[in-house]
């Protein structure tokens, strides 16, 4: 076994694999940018590297760079953890060359699997059913478009070297078909250096489920049972679980022995994922064809080492190293259910975009830490919640890589209880200083669809109306817990004289107090009222609330409404305060009456800005040009995602204020247009 490996990665999955190796007596290297100087992986590690500036083209992707820290540090093997050089031949077969284990696959494996035409081509002569398409090398566009139409529209552009949801644009219509390949190929070349694409029929109403397999030096290979990955934005998974809902005995391990063929195909050694679009059949029964070969270890790894019971990362240590695979196929089972969820930085009601800035408040369910939830005996008290986090609060979500915050896993004996431990653990979980999806994730849970296991890819645009642009918290409870923070932050300074008694007492009459909000651009007046004998009661308008709140230390307040108990915990953040219930959240701000009177100047209307840092890859209009609301005029990439902006207005564009490849701050004017005369 090794006594030293250097891990290549950062976040979550540096953390990760440092703690299996840690439960091992392995000592690890971190390697880290600027940017992550001070991260939590860094600390987690027993040494750190310092490999360049933030940008991953320049530290994280520097395949040369990691091997030198690798090999002036001592360390015996690279484990790349996933995303960056996790699925490239090239550094795969550098590591060899450097005498240097590379903790998964061997090259030869990751090539044959990493470019999807290729891949498909293989799983054809292996028997492994496939979806209509065209996989072929010639990459012209009218080729690509003509074969699009011979394959039937609705089509899907895949990136060949593509993953994790990034280069795939779903085409409706021929007339879509070249401004959707563009695009495809530039997010293509940023994200892989490589344009080539495959087209394929679009299921309509796909499941995305993927089978874990893992194989050994000596030619062993296991099947570790399915995944169910369906629940997507952006063709990025949000929810994944395991077992899939609905998998019969007899199709899981159909499912298994294909994927462990294709496996044993290209001679595959360690942890990989095969994945399988599935639709169902009109007996109920479930088709599958291949989609690809992810030749590394997933994001969503976590919900197969809950119904498991098993540490896979340990098991990818031990084949690395030579040693057989611990358990043979007929040894492997399936306890209970288990369920993740991808809790990111970004905003579910204004498209996904994501979201930068620091973590003010990052509160967690009281989980296990991974360090013992991994390998915990399915059932038992750590395996319940799990949390795997490669933040602390105080660190800040940066512009330059993957959104993702943490992985929230939960585990139960059926399906059921899963959810209703996934609803808790995401209620208790409280972040505060930019926006998140936990509110979104808690709505997708409880949605129709999810709960009843309705799954497909579509299942987010179908609960359009109950997931996006939901209500807040209500109102009143949200100002009810600005106030008890408020009342509770005041009885701190108050001394034991009664001059300094800040409870509104009055000698004569009763005491109004008013608290100016703003929620979601609209100003309340709330007065809080109490009478000599001290009753409290909250006013809003022509309504009024009986009030009453006890401090329970810290931001926990229990607050009572009209008779009716909520338990809140409040932050306050400069002028925003955050409020979470069990029953949902909100964000509020103080509101300054006077301050805003005097502010007559106003935002522009329909200025164009940057919706969050990131970099300008195209200009789709010049100076000069007439523009109409809602026209594409700019394209930026933030967090490996391209996203673009459309036009708020109509109106002609007078000058452009950055050039493609400049980087925009948050609010940055990215062009000038004046109104149609």
């Amino acid at each position: 076994m090794f006594t030293k490996i250097l891990i290549a990665n950062r976040g979550e999955i540096a953390c990760r694999v440092a703690a299996t190796a840690r439960k091992m007596g392995i000592r690890t290297v971190a390697v880290y940018s600027d940017a992550d100087a001070h991260a939590k992986h860094v600390l987690a590690c027993d040494e750190a590297v310092h490999i360049g500036p933030p940008s991953p083209k320049e530290s994280y992707l520097l395949g040369a760079r990691i091997i030198e820290a690798a090999k002036a540090t001592g360390a015996q093997a690279v484990h790349p953890g996933y995303g960056f050089l996790s699925e490239n031949e090239e550094f795969a077969q550098a590591c060899a060359d450097a005498g240097l284990v590379f903790i998964g696959p061997p090259s030869s494996a990751i090539k044959a699997m990493g470019l999807k035409a290729e891949s498909k081509q293989l799983m054809e002569k292996a028997g492994v059913p496939l979806v209509p398409g065209y996989h072929g090398a010639d990459q012209n566009p009218e080729m690509l478009k003509r074969e699009a139409g011979r394959i039937g529209y609705p089509v899907l552009i895949k990136a060949s070297a593509g993953g994790g949801g990034k280069g795939m644009r779903i085409v409706a219509k021929a007339e879509e078909f070249e401004a959707s390949l563009a695009s495809c190929q530039r997010e293509a070349i940023n994200s892989f250096g490589d344009d080539a694409v495959l087209i394929e029929r679009y299921v309509t109403k796909p499941r995305h489920i993927e089978i874990q397999v893992f194989g050994d030096s000596q030619g062993d290979c296991v099947y570790l049972f399915e995944r169910d990955c369906s629940v997507q934005r952006r063709h990025q998974k949000v929810l994944e679980e395991a077992p899939a809902p609905g998998m019969s005995e007899a199709r899981r391990r159909e499912m298994g022995e294909a994927a462990v063929a294709a496996a044993k195909a290209v001679g595959y050694v360690g942890a990989g994922t095969v994945e399988f679009i599935v639709e169902p059949t009109t007996d109920g029964d479930l088709r599958f064809f291949f989609m690809e070969m992810n030749t590394r270890l997933q994001v969503e790894h976590p919900v197969t080492e809950a119904i498991t019971g098993l540490d896979l990362v340990e098991w990818q240590l031990r084949v690395a190293a030579g040693e057989p695979l611990p358990l043979k196929q007929h040894e492997l089972r399936i306890h209970g259910h288990a369920i993740e969820a991808r809790i990111c930085a970004e905003n579910p009601d204004a498209n996904f975009l994501p979201a930068t800035g620091r973590l003010e408040v990052y509160r967690t369910p009281a989980a296990a830490e991974f360090e013992r939830s991994v390998g915990a005996q399915p059932g038992s008290a750590n395996a319940a919640v799990r949390m795997d986090a490669g933040v602390r609060e105080g660190d800040a979500i940066s512009p330059y890589y993957d959104s993702m915050i943490a992985k929230l896993i939960v585990w139960g004996a059926d399906r059921a209880q899963a959810l209703a431990r996934l609803d808790a653990a995401l209620a208790q979980t409280h972040i505060v200083g930019l926006h998140t999806n936990v509110a979104f994730l808690r709505r997708v849970v409880a949605s129709p669809s999810f709960a009843n296991a309705d799954l497909d890819t579509g299942l987010i645009e179908r609960e359009r109306a109950v997931l996006f642009d939901a209500p807040p918290l209500p109102l009143e409870v949200a100002a009810a817990g600005v106030v008890a923070h408020a009342l509770a932050a005041e009885r701190v300074l108050e001394g034991a004289d009664p001059w300094s008694r800040r409870d509104g007492w009055r000698l004569h009459g009763a005491a109004v107090r008013r608290f100016d909000i703003e929620s979601q651009g609209t100003h309340h007046a709330f007065t809080l009222e109490r009478s000599r004998a001290g009753e409290q009661a909250l006013v809003n308008g022509g309504q009024r609330w009986p009030f009453a709140a006890v401090a329970r230390g810290g931001e926990v307040h229990d607050v009572s409404l009209s008779g009716r108990r909520w338990t809140l915990s409040v932050y306050a953040t400069g002028e925003r305060i955050s409020v979470f219930a069990p029953e949902g959240s909100a964000v509020v701000d103080e509101f300054d009456p006077i301050a805003h009177a005097a502010d007559g100047s106003g935002a522009e209307a329909g200025r164009l800005t940057a919706p969050m840092p990131g970099k300008v890859i195209a200009f789709l209009a010049q100076p000069g040009e007439k523009v109409t609301q809602g026209q594409p005029l700019a394209v930026m990439e933030a967090m490996k995602m391209e996203h673009t902006i459309a036009a708020p207005r109509d109106g002609t564009i007078e000058e452009l204020l950055y050039a493609v490849g400049d980087q925009v701050s948050e609010g940055g004017e990215l062009l000038r247009m004046a109104a149609v005369a």
